[in-house]
C-alpha cells in the first residue's frame, strides 16, 4: 500500500478559502482530493447530523453561497453538530472520515468525530486539537490528501493563496 500525506491550512475567511480551492483547482488538484470544514452560521434549528453522499445539500445562512457552490464541487457534504464546537459544515472525502469515525464509535484519545476522523488519515493529535481550535473561532480548514507527490504540490498553491498557517502530515507507507 502506497504512502498518502496530507496539507492542513487554515483560513480567517471563506473568502480566502474558496480562492485557494479555485487556484488548487485551476492547477489540476483532484477536487475528490479536497475537503473543508468550518463552522455552521445559522444555528437557528438542532441538527444533530446530516451528510449526503450525492447530489447537493443546501445551507442557507450568512455564507450559504459559498458552502452551495462546494456541495457540487467537492464529493461528499455534510452539517455535524460537534460538542465543544458546535455545527461545522464538511464537504469533500472528510465526511467519510467522520462518519467511519461515527459508525465505528472511534474514540482517538479524547478527540471529537471530527478529529477522529483527523486522526484516521495520519494527523496527530496535538494538530487536531489546534484545527480543532480554529474552527471554534470560525476560521476555515482546507485539506488536499493523497500521494504525496500531489500533496507537495498542492502546497506551493496554499502557500501562494494568502495562508501563512499550513502544515504538511506525513504518513508512513505501509507495507502488505
Amino acid at each position: 500500500m502506497s504512502a498518502t500525506n496530507s496539507v492542513v491550512a487554515v483560513y480567517d475567511s471563506h473568502e480566502d478559502a474558496e480562492r485557494a480551492v479555485k487556484a488548487l483547482q485551476q492547477a489540476g488538484i483532484d477536487m475528490k482530493s479536497l475537503s473543508i470544514a468550518g463552522r455552521g452560521m445559522h444555528t437557528d434549528e438542532h441538527v444533530i447530523g446530516y451528510y449526503n453522499a450525492g447530489d447537493r445539500m443546501k445551507y442557507w445562512g450568512k455564507v450559504g453561497a459559498f458552502w452551495g457552490g462546494f456541495w457540487g464541487l467537492l464529493f461528499g457534504s455534510a452539517l455535524f453538530a460537534i460538542p465543544g464546537i458546535g455545527p461545522v459544515l464538511v464537504a469533500g472525502p472528510l465526511v467519510s472520515w467522520i462518519v467511519a469515525g461515527l459508525e465505528g464509535a472511534v474514540v482517538v484519545g479524547g478527540v471529537s468525530a471530527l478529529g477522529a476522523g483527523l486522526v484516521s488519515i495520519g494527523i496527530p493529535n496535538d494538530s487536531v486539537i489546534t484545527y480543532e481550535t480554529a474552527l471554534k473561532t470560525d476560521k476555515f480548514l482546507l485539506i488536499v490528501h493523497g500521494a504525496p507527490d500531489a500533496v507537495y504540490g498542492a502546497r506551493f498553491i496554499l502557500d501562494g493563496s494568502g495562508t501563512g498557517n499550513y502544515c504538511v502530515h506525513s504518513q508512513p507507507m505501509l507495507t502488505s
